[in-house]
């Protein structure tokens, strides 16, 4: 198993740990810190798995150029008369695009983005990004918290089901943490 597959389970688990301690905090600066952490931690978690995904398909041979800057989140340059990867130059993508990529590209289908779980992730990344670039002080509550982490969850089995022809293994638990700090 490599450390990226690890580590993105490990940070569900602890994203979905600071939500169930946000629910039994009775102090309203704990439940806070609490319901950041756990939207954090949501979010690096299924970037963990989004680039564990990728990283499981950049041994095909049947990839285009593209498709590996894509993967890799690496520039395209043009040297010496051809295109190549730019292993020091990072391109990065949204998040959204990264994932859509993904699952049309190796499920040959389209992500269904009129699912309720498409909206709620984009609901939870609006707020994360409010809590990770503040211009004022974004309202987070256990609702919306616990929405995006159940949309994380829910994206990452429509990639495990639609990519692997799998059911993703944590997803039976749902918010239920592993964890018991």
């Amino acid at each position: 198993m490599a450390a990226v597959d690890e580590i993105s389970g490990v940070l569900l688990e602890e994203a979905k740990r600071f939500l169930e301690k946000a629910q039994s905090e009775m102090s309203v600066d704990g439940k806070a810190a609490y319901l950041h952490a756990a939207l954090n931690l949501g979010f690096c978690s299924l970037e963990a798995h989004v680039n564990a995904i990728a990283d499981d398909f950049l041994t095909r041979k049947d990839l285009s150029l593209t498709d590996r800057s894509i993967l890799t989140e690496k520039d395209i340059q043009l040297s010496h008369g051809e295109f190549v990867i730019e292993k020091a130059k990072l391109k990065i993508y949204r998040l959204d695009d990264r994932i859509q990529f993904l699952y049309r590209r190796f499920s040959g289908k389209s992500i269904d983005r009129s699912s309720s779980w498409w909206s709620d992730l984009q609901s939870a990344q609006l707020l994360r990004n409010k809590l990770a670039h503040p211009k004022d002080a974004p309202v987070i509550d256990e609702r919306s918290v616990s929405r995006g982490l159940q949309a994380i969850i829910d994206v990452v089995a429509v990639l495990y089901k639609g990519i692997y022809k799998r059911k993703f293994p944590a997803g039976s638990r749902g918010l239920q943490s592993s964890l018991s700090f």
